[in-house]
């Protein structure tokens, strides 16, 4: 079997040694060597998934972009339109799960755009090549693995199986692993399948937010105002206390509500400082959280569950002068540009490396700091420029 994995080339050496090293481990995995033989004989890597590594955008992006792309009116509404076509499967969901159906719905949002953005490359290649190369192989090794048993078992047909560069794949965009212990075949057709059935990927959600500790009775939290003169060196998710010991140091709900009373833990979450939106959240955050372990992103779905049911924006605004854009806003500064002459591409509202390099040039010829950001500055001033062109 040796020769199923000769390298084509010599730079393909150690990609090879590797997947013979992977098909010694198949076994033990739960894997047969027939099934690894068939999918991962023809693999090359995709050397590029390793950049990724270390450029998630929910660690590297302001805040304040982060939160203006992923929750805007444009996701608000086609929220609203999935509440409406769903509302039967998702009412089921809650029944089971006691996960309500806004909350499911922004996962559903903030992961794939509703099912529009399911990611483009091939999990089996991507997961080989992390397994082999780069940081953390041994946790992509388990990701492999458990992506070639999906396809064992019959759950998704591997070309069905494209994702983002690290493997999370379907509408809500599971890792394999979390399929594996997770996934709920809700539409009882025998499978269990995130990319082509909506109920499956609903409720497999509500699933995994319930096995994370949600709690139907509690709200994720709520945006406060904090007192003047405030000691923030309590601030965190993990230091939670009562709800009780926060109104007594003069916390308010930002809405103009009284806390809740009593004894329900929770910690404080300045995601941009004091000088920022102030929140209280309680274990139905972490809940959150545990989808993806970045504040940022449980931050995004909570606020878009909170739009979902009517809420309106954020009482305090971002600390910066230059706010984020909304992803129509962000298909404008594209179209700005490439009137003037840049080759972007699309105006699809992904803010790329052609599109930074080209604000960089019209932020400088226009005054501004060159950074490659599309912020509102940016955006007015391209405004202003095509007017008196």
């Amino acid at each position: 079997m040796l020769g199923l994995f000769q390298p084509a080339s010599a730079s393909d050496a150690a990609f090879a040694s590797c997947l013979k090293q992977l098909r010694g481990e198949a076994a033990s995995a739960g894997v047969s060597l027939a099934s690894f033989d068939q999918h991962a004989a023809a693999l090359t890597p995709d050397m590029t998934v390793v950049g990724f590594l270390d450029a998630q955008p929910e660690f590297v992006t302001p805040i304040w972009d982060y939160m203006a792309g992923l929750v805007d009116a444009e996701r608000v509404a086609d929220g609203q339109d999935m509440l409406a076509r769903w509302e039967e499967v998702l009412a089921s969901v809650e029944t089971r799960y006691g996960v309500d159906a806004a909350t499911v719905v922004a996962v559903w949002g903030v992961e794939s755009n509703f099912g529009r953005n399911f990611g483009s490359r091939p999990l089996l290649t991507s997961l080989s090549t992390l397994s082999c190369f780069g940081r953390r192989q041994a946790y992509f090794r388990g990701e492999f693995f458990a992506t070639l048993k999906i396809i064992q078992e019959g759950h998704v047909a591997p070309e069905r199986l494209a994702g983002s560069w690290a493997g999370a794949f379907g509408h809500t965009q599971f890792m394999p692993s979390t399929f594996m212990r997770l996934a709920v075949d809700f539409d009882g057709d025998g499978r269990r399948d995130l990319v082509d059935s909506v109920p499956d990927a609903l409720a497999s959600t509500a699933n995994f937010l319930k096995r994370a500790g949600w709690r139907s009775d509690l709200p994720w939290g709520f945006e406060v105002v904090l007192p003047n003169g405030f000691d923030a060196s309590g601030a965190g998710r993990r230091n939670k206390q009562p709800m009780a010991d926060w109104a007594a140091r003069g916390v308010r709900r930002a809405d103009g509500g009284a806390l809740p009373a009593g004894a329900t833990p929770a910690g404080l979450l300045l995601p941009a400082g004091t000088g920022g939106p102030a929140f209280l959240v309680t274990r139905n955050f972490d809940a959150l959280y545990s989808y993806n372990a970045a504040e940022s992103y449980a931050l995004a779905i909570a606020h878009l569950s909170d739009r979902l049911r009517g809420g309106g924006a954020f009482h305090a605004a971002w600390p910066t002068d230059d706010a984020g854009l909304s992803r129509a806003e962000r298909r404008e500064v594209q179209r700005l540009l490439i009137a003037r002459g840049h080759d972007i591409g699309e105006a699809d509202g992904m803010i790329g490396a052609r599109t930074r390099d080209a604000l960089k040039q019209v932020q400088a010829e226009l005054g501004l700091i060159a950074d490659g950001r599309a912020g509102q500055k940016v955006l007015n001033a391209l405004r202003v420029a095509a007017t008196n062109r």
